[in-house]
């Protein structure tokens, strides 16, 4: 048996926004939006420039129903560059782009080879002596354990199941063909190539069980380096397993504690300090930081007050660092300092004390129940991919205390 070498990639979602970037400039907006797009033409070009003896894609090339030709003439026309350097395409279907949802089509090389979703079968690559085995989705919701259902190895070929999955479960996916490790490794193939779930994971390394991650992250809760392994092959066996990252546009949460800076300019000052380090992972792509302050700050009134006059320096102390670092959005969760208890007012002030008025409006049942009604008003009208990013209702006591902050920062603002 030759050696060689393959691509296991997952996840496509072509045709998926990024969801979440509150960005006003339209071309760079534009530009986030193709970065899954960028991805995989990058992943297609090192498959060619590398020499793989096929790719494949295990699951979800497309985010859902195309509204038109666009995303599948795209995808067309890069396996067709495949096709061309002799490189064929084995793939599944998963719960996003399932035989019930996808309703258009595009003739596609017949070197692209998809597997059945009434039952699962077997591709054979002759010359290699590589048996994949696979099963595509018929619809979103699959319960049944696809895995058992799997051909038994091929004596004497080096097999390879392909299988869209959630296997032993993941917080942030929904539970689809569930299996086990052991479900997967008593069918004694030596690699299976998984998708479903987006974090690069190795379940196994004897057999190799691997989810090679999505290749473009598509939201702040998709972070860090994205993309596909090449898995070496040599003596019946595999040899190595490398990541390849290829994602176009990257997604950061940062975290700066603000405790005992004393004004607006030490804040921007102390982000930006934060934000330096970032430029490394921006200097291949595009980089969306989400800044969260946070601590005991004299400025937490002030920074809630002008929040669009912070965002703003925010991102142009991001831009001194690099052009391409991008504030996806901004969380003021800072505090006002407590007062000492030799400090505590009496109670006639107290009540004329405007903290101390909002603080109890803050926690009045009727308001509660009008403003949580008011926020599920608001997010049943926003964009389902903002809607799904923010729980408004959940977030209730941090709105509050951001509109305190606001009010307070302002009536400090005119006193000044």
């Amino acid at each position: 048996m030759s050696a060689f070498t393959f691509i296991h990639a997952a996840d496509l979602h072509l045709g998926s926004p990024l969801a979440g970037l509150a960005l006003k400039d339209p071309e760079i907006a534009r530009r986030f939006a193709s970065a899954g797009r960028r991805a995989f033409e990058d992943l297609v070009g090192q498959a060619i420039e590398r020499g793989v003896a096929f790719l494949i894609v295990a699951g979800d090339v497309y985010d859902g129903d195309w509204s038109d030709n666009t995303i599948g003439l795209f995808f067309a026309r890069q396996v067709a560059r495949l096709d061309r350097a002799g490189i064929p395409v084995i793939l599944v279907r998963g719960n996003h782009d399932a035989e019930s949802v996808i309703t258009r089509s595009i003739t596609l090389p017949a070197s692209v080879r998809g597997f059945s979703a009434t039952r699962a079968e077997t591709h054979r690559l002759e010359p290699l002596k590589v048996a994949l085995h696979g099963r595509s989705f018929p619809n979103r919701a699959v319960e049944e354990n696809y895995a058992l259902t799997y051909p038994a190895a091929v004596p004497g070929w080096f097999n390879i199941g392909v299988l869209h999955t959630s296997c032993t479960g993941h917080a942030a996916h929904a539970t689809y063909a569930p299996c086990s490790v052991a479900d997967l490794a008593g069918r004694g193939y030596a690699y299976w190539a998984l998708g479903h779930v987006h974090d690069y994971a190795e379940l196994s390394r004897d057999p190799w069980i691997v989810f090679p991650g999505n290749l473009q992250g598509r939201s702040i809760r998709e972070c860090g380096p994205k993309g596909a392994v090449l898995v070496s092959v040599a003596d019946g066996r595999v040899s190595g397993v490398e990541r390849l990252i290829v994602d176009q546009a990257r997604f950061h949460a940062l975290e700066v504690d603000l405790s005992g800076v004393a004004g607006e300019r030490e804040a921007v000052a102390a982000i930006e300090a934060a934000l330096r380090p970032l430029a490394e992972a921006a200097a291949a792509r595009l980089l969306a930081v989400r800044v969260r302050l946070s601590g005991q700050t004299p400025a937490h009134d002030r920074l809630a007050a002008d929040r669009e006059g912070l965002t703003a320096e925010i991102q142009a102390a991001a831009h001194r660092i690099h052009e391409d670092i991008w504030l996806e959005r901004l969380r003021i969760e800072t505090e006002r300092p407590r007062r000492p208890d030799t400090e505590a007012r009496p109670e006639a002030f107290a009540a004329i004390d405007p903290a101390t008025l909002l603080a109890a409006v803050d926690h009045e049942p009727e308001f509660r129940v009008r403003a949580r009604a008011a926020l599920a008003e608001i997010a049943a009208k926003m964009p389902a991919g903002l809607a799904a990013e923010d729980d408004l209702a959940a977030d209730l006591d941090a709105l509050c205390a951001e509109a305190e902050a606001v009010i307070l920062g302002r009536l400090s603002g005119r006193t000044c």
